[in-house]
């Protein structure tokens, strides 16, 4: 996955990180937080604040110890929010921590760590699909379809930390 986009949903006034899958067309749309998106947009613009971000605090923290993140996969949906899972490696050690997603993109753009999402989570978002008895999901992910189909850059507004 790439960071494909960065923007500001009008409707919600929200921070939308939109994720596209490498060589495909599948995307995956993340609202999150506006503390992340600024770290996100800072690193995909290559500018360096003056003072360490906590990302970049992250990143020295987890080089210093010798560690070094491999993989970044957003690897499901509990309760409308997305799950993340870092895999470190260290020495002979594996690691595999539970992160927000916003957090995760930010360290693996800081990192040149690359970002998987499950297959599921992309079916999900292209179909719509769901276990049964959660229509509410099912309305959620008809909604997102709607949006998606309709999205063009005016309708997602350019985040300016």
């Amino acid at each position: 996955m790439a960071v494909a986009h960065l923007g500001l949903d009008r409707t919600s006034n929200t921070p939308v990180v939109i994720l596209r899958e490498d060589g495909g067309e599948r995307t995956l749309p993340i609202w999150i937080g506006a503390p992340e998106a600024a770290a996100i947009a800072l690193e995909l613009r290559g500018e360096k604040p003056a003072r360490p971000m906590t990302h970049d605090l992250l990143k020295a923290m987890l080089t210093g110890l010798g560690g070094e993140l491999r993989r970044v996969t957003i690897a499901g949906l509990r309760d409308n929010t997305y799950l993340a899972k870092l895999l470190v490696y260290r020495g002979e050690a594996i690691f595999e921590l539970d992160a927000r997603p916003s957090d995760s993109i930010a360290l693996a753009l800081r990192t040149n760590t690359p970002i998987f999402a499950s297959e599921e989570l992309l079916d999900r978002s292209v179909t719509g699909t769901e276990e049964p008895g959660h229509e509410a999901a099912r309305d959620q992910a008809e909604a997102l379809k709607r949006f998606l189909a309709r999205l063009n850059p005016e309708d997602l507004g350019r985040f300016q930390p």
